[in-house]
């Protein structure tokens, strides 16, 4: 006799990669004395940095466990406990830790919480309650994996993919909204709602106020729900803080706040996923009717609402807790990306969560998914960690990774590290090739260093010493008619300000350099840069060069439109790269960060640009 569809079909995602690492580290887990060449667990996002804390609190306060002496009198009271509504002194303890969570900036009506087992239950509690069978929810890649298990698999909701990408920093905008709407609506699909996670995962970055009062504005346009993951809401470490939606709602106009919803829990945040505590907070009354008959199938148990609603109520112990947790989770952060940038691997920048969102396309034979997934392969296997492919999480770009750092202590860590710049080292040794606008075209790099220290233009303060400053022109002068594709060779030292210059002969801002052999065919002098795909390979491939062998790299960029002669944009890069300068033969540029995301952005958004100077230059700085 067969069995159910619901119980057969393939939505819990158990075959993902996502899972498959589990499985590999199942199989042949780390440990440090008995098995050292086991696989590391960076799959998993779990908080066990404040666990000390939990545990102190614990001993300090006996009566908050009914299996203690001091708190046995409790225990009959509470064993037979079993309202669904739940004990009130939880629901208020609740309501208080999250409004504390969001800096006391908004209150939470205890009698809108609905309980349910773990943020898994609560995330299908409020599709069974929002949607039907073939009803679809939008959702931004990349996203939670396991959301196709959470929201479809006994609910059969089906998710749409909303698009992000690289070259924002994945931030969810209105167009691409837009787009997967009327896509799914020409396909007639009933879109239901739009589910977003805020702070992301695996992103690890928060939503700013104005990104959340577009997405409210779109689902009040639509007539949609949304529904906002927040479980990661105090994992924020840095700036900006956490804004929820619950803030940005009250400062819309006529908002429909009965389409808003919120999905919580203490797994992420306290670190406590084996209480199984998910939190259901909704603004419309007939989903609080409805969803707290429906929590019946997945109660929190009274034991542990009565311990937790201890705990919570300690407000010395919740500020305590959330402050030393973000000094913490800060301080895992720190030490996982300095660690990485030792090898010149970057991650999104990122303030929140568990997790990096790691970028090693430099390192994929092919830049493809199925280039990914052989990375991945192979860092499972030879290098024995368990990371989360991008292809995963849905991501658009293949060569992301998600690595979690907060499930492990300093050491494993450090192990971890090793491992990571040990295979990267090996990878990155073989000779460079960037694959540019055309193909045969090779950079042969010079491995030179300067001694003297330097000032640079922009800055007040003395950098350490350079590594290497490259200048690549994209405006070179026929020198000769010779027609094989241009070799581009390291010059001498020349004088930019007062900053040192590695030249490259024929460069037509400095004369005194010799002429190289250069052929326009394989070369064009002037460039239409349509595709973003070949500026994101660019800055990737400048980020994770072999050349670029210190601690912290900035890449400038510098670019010329032709049609108007002068800069149209001029964005914010922070810090005291913020200067326009003047060149004499070419008029007015612009210098853009290679690690400042938004001003690629900037420069991806203006469109078609016609460059008759496109150059950039590496700049080492730090020790």
């Amino acid at each position: 006799m067969a069995l159910s569809k619901i119980a057969t079909n393939d939505k819990h995602g158990e075959n993902s990669p996502y899972f498959d690492g589990w499985k590999a580290y199942d199989s042949n887990p780390f440990h440090p004395t008995k098995n050292t060449q086991g696989v590391i667990q960076m799959g998993l996002a779990e908080n066990q940095l404040c666990f000390d804390l939990i545990e102190e609190w614990i001993r300090n306060n006996p009566k908050a466990s009914i299996c203690t002496a001091e708190g046995v009198n409790w225990f009959k009271y509470i064993a037979n406990f079993q309202d669904y509504h739940g004990l009130p002194e939880f629901r208020n303890a609740v309501a208080n830790f999250m409004s504390k969570v969001r800096g006391g900036r908004v209150r939470f009506d205890p009698d809108r919480i609905l309980m349910s087992g773990g943020a898994t239950g609560a995330n299908e509690l409020i599709m069974f309650c929002l949607a039907d069978a073939g009803d679809a929810f939008l959702v931004p890649s990349p996203y939670y994996p396991a959301f196709v298990r959470d929201l479809c698999w006994r609910t059969r909701v089906q998710l749409i993919p909303v698009e992000c990408h690289s070259v924002n920093n994945f931030m969810i905008t209105r167009e691409a909204l837009e787009e997967a709407y009327k896509k799914a609506k020409d396909d007639n699909i009933n879109v239901k709602g739009l589910i977003i996670t805020n702070p992301s995962n695996p992103l690890g970055t928060t939503m700013d106020r104005e990104t959340l009062r577009s997405i409210v504005g779109f689902i009040n346009e639509k007539n949609i729900h949304l529904v906002c993951d927040e479980i990661y809401a105090a994992t924020v470490f840095s700036a900006p803080c956490f804004v929820s939606v619950s803030e940005v709602m009250h400062e819309i106009e006529h908002c429909k706040s009965d389409l808003i919803h919120i999905i919580y829990s203490l797994s992420k945040d306290l670190g406590l996923p084996g209480f199984r505590v998910g939190i259901v907070y909704s603004y419309n009354d007939g989903v609080v009717n409805s969803g707290r008959k429906m929590s019946s199938f997945g109660l929190v148990s009274s034991q542990t609402q009565h311990f937790l609603a201890a705990m919570l109520s300690d407000e010395n112990f919740v500020e305590r807790f959330l402050a030393e947790s973000s000094r913490r989770l800060a301080a895992r952060h720190s030490q996982f990306t300095k660690g990485l940038e030792k090898v010149n691997v970057t991650c999104l920048p990122s303030n929140a969560g568990l997790f990096c969102w790691m970028n090693l396309r430099n390192l994929l034979k092919e830049k493809t998914f199925e280039g990914e997934m052989m990375l991945w392969r192979l860092i499972i296997n030879e290098v024995k960690l368990n990371v989360s492919p991008g292809s995963a999480f849905g991501c658009s770009e293949p060569g992301w990774y998600r690595v979690c750092f907060a499930n492990m202590d300093d050491e494993t860590v450090d192990v971890a590290l090793k491992r990571i710049r040990a295979f990267v080292g090996k990878e990155t040794a073989k000779p460079v090739e960037l694959k540019r606008w055309k193909s045969n075209l090779r950079l042969s790099f010079s491995s030179r260093r300067f001694d003297e220290n330097v000032m640079s233009p922009h800055s007040p303060m003395p950098h350490s010493p350079l590594t290497t400053l490259l200048i690549f022109s994209h405006s070179f002068p026929t020198y000769s008619n010779q027609k094989s594709p241009p070799k581009l060779e390291i010059c001498e030292t020349q004088t930019h300000g007062v900053s040192p210059v590695i030249g490259l002969k024929g460069c037509p801002l400095y004369p005194s350099i010799p002429a190289f052999t250069y052929d326009e065919t394989h070369f064009p002098r002037t460039s239409e840069m349509k595709n973003k795909e070949q500026l994101t390979e660019l800055r990737d491939n400048l980020k994770t060069s072999t050349l670029l062998s210190r601690r912290s790299t900035t890449v400038h960029v510098t670019y010329k439109d032709t049609e108007s002669g002068r800069i149209k944009s001029r964005t914010s890069m922070g810090g005291h790269y913020n200067s326009v300068h003047q060149e004499p033969e070419f008029g007015p540029f612009k210098e853009i960060r290679i690690d400042d995301d938004n001003s690629w952005t900037n420069l991806y958004n203006m469109g078609t640009l016609k460059l008759q100077s496109f150059i950039y230059r590496y700049e080492s700085m730090g020790p």
